[in-house]
């Protein structure tokens, strides 16, 4: 049986982008992931889940989707970099700016909805990263997963239950999400 959030959480489907000229519209899958989790909120009704966003461009979209949705419920932000298990190779990256990059939580973890924000998923490596540095500070109730894009390529069983479009892209392609300096963001397809 499905609930509403999952009644309405199908993403835009497309197909290969197969050029780094074919990025798709970030706003239009925006608006498409805001109204599944809308959704996914409103079934929330009797609770107050937190929205978290992992860093950097899942910061990005839980800060506007808090901001659009539901600017009374917890927000915060998590660092996947120190649970990778790429992280000899990758080492702590970070964004600009005072606390970029870095886990802000200030909400109690321990019995709490959350929802899970990330910009594209891929292996499914960052996501459980992620859930790891969660669980650091506590065991929430429930954990639902929200991304803007889902580009295939899963080497980890993680699905999305919130996903705004999946579009597959090769293996030597990434997306790479931007926000503009008026809040919203775009998208592009860059060679690996």
């Amino acid at each position: 049986m499905n609930t509403p959030a999952q009644a309405s959480s199908s993403p835009a489907d497309a197909s290969v982008a197969s050029d780094v000229s074919d990025a798709p519209d970030a706003e239009a899958i925006y608006a498409i992931l805001k109204v599944a989790v809308a959704a996914w909120l409103a079934g929330m009704a009797d609770r107050r889940p937190a929205l978290v966003g992992i860093h950097t461009g899942g910061a990005w979209l839980a800060e506007r989707l808090h901001r659009d949705l539901c600017p009374d419920s917890p927000l915060g932000f998590l660092s996947s970099a120190f649970h990778r298990d790429d992280f000899a190779h990758r080492g702590l990256r970070t964004g600009t700016g005072s606390g970029a990059g870095k886990t802000r939580i200030g909400f109690e973890v321990a019995g709490a909805d959350i929802l899970l924000i990330d910009d594209i998923l891929y292996t499914g490596r960052t996501v459980r990263a992620a859930i790891n540095e969660l669980y650091d500070y506590g065991r929430p109730r429930s954990v639902e997963l929200a991304v803007l894009l889902d580009r295939g390529g899963r080497e980890l069983p993680v699905q999305a239950g919130l996903c705004g479009a999946r579009i597959p892209l090769q293996p030597a392609q990434g997306f790479v999400l931007s926000r503009l300096a008026e809040g919203g963001f775009s998208l592009t397809v860059e060679r690996a």
